[in-house]
């Protein structure tokens, strides 16, 4: 029993290690993010700009279960003009930033340890590393900027949609005045609830650009290995990312 304790906490001790030399590669890599700009711009097109219909999607849904959720939960206790003061806010601190990283955590983080899986078990890593190219450069550096670039738009515009939602219910369902859910949002927005989000967003990006960059290179066993990095991947990003919600919380809010 004591073996297998320490043999865990070598793994866990070896994996952190492990972690913090793909970031210091990472960041040797940094100076050429200039002259690597196409595979930044094209792993932001594949992280982001394809990740719009699905944030479209999940962020109306989002907003529309917000309001039935208050709404349920306020029925007889206060007016449903609280829908335009309590909905947005919420969305914009919180189910915004959190739900648009862990579904990029499945979608993202999952991919990224696919992809570099795939090339690890297919010995594809060896010939770049044959040709003396720097894996971490080519590989990992423009997804983890890339990740961390886009974070904030995909969590504003999914915040933005879920914000549309929540009125459309509001409004549709709900017979809550247009007029009232409007300036109910205009009295409780602050911009600084959008530097939160923008903020928690960076944070999400780089741990799961940063984890599924990770998980990838430590792939073995071909492609069962890939399909079990591809699950642990995603857990690891979900776990973490309430984690660091929780930590930022206590920074920026509490």
């Amino acid at each position: 029993m004591l073996n297998l304790i320490l043999r865990k906490l070598y793994t866990f001790f070896k994996d952190i290690e492990d972690y913090f030399f793909l970031l210091g590669g990472v960041i040797i890599s940094f100076p050429r993010v200039f002259k690597d700009r196409k595979l930044i711009l094209d792993q932001m097109v594949h992280i982001g700009v394809d990740s719009l219909a699905l944030m479209s999607i999940i962020g109306l849904f989002t907003g529309a279960v917000s309001a039935w959720q208050v709404a349920y939960q306020m029925a007889g206790m206060v007016p449903l003009s609280i829908l335009g003061t309590a909905t947005p806010k919420a969305i914009i601190i919180e189910l915004g930033p959190v739900l648009t990283a862990i579904v990029l955590a499945g979608r993202v983080g999952a991919s990224i340890s696919a992809e570099i899986g795939t090339m690890k078990v297919t010995e594809q890593i060896d010939a770049l590393e044959a040709m003396a190219i720097n894996p971490l450069r080519y590989l990992a550096m423009p997804r983890i900027v890339a990740t961390i670039l886009v974070m904030p738009v995909l969590v504003i515009f999914s915040s933005t949609v879920a914000i549309l939602g929540s009125y459309i219910v509001s409004v549709a369902f709900l017979d809550v005045s247009g007029g009232v859910f409007i300036n109910g949002f205009r009295k409780t927005f602050e911009v600084k609830d959008v530097n939160t989000a923008c903020i928690k967003a960076l944070f999400f990006g780089f741990a799961i650009s940063t984890i599924g960059c990770y998980v990838g290179f430590e792939t073995t066993g071909g492609a069962e290995g890939v399909g079990k990095s591809t699950i642990k991947s995603f857990v690891i990003c979900a776990a973490m990312i309430l984690i660091l919600d929780a930590i930022l919380w206590n920074f920026l809010i509490g």
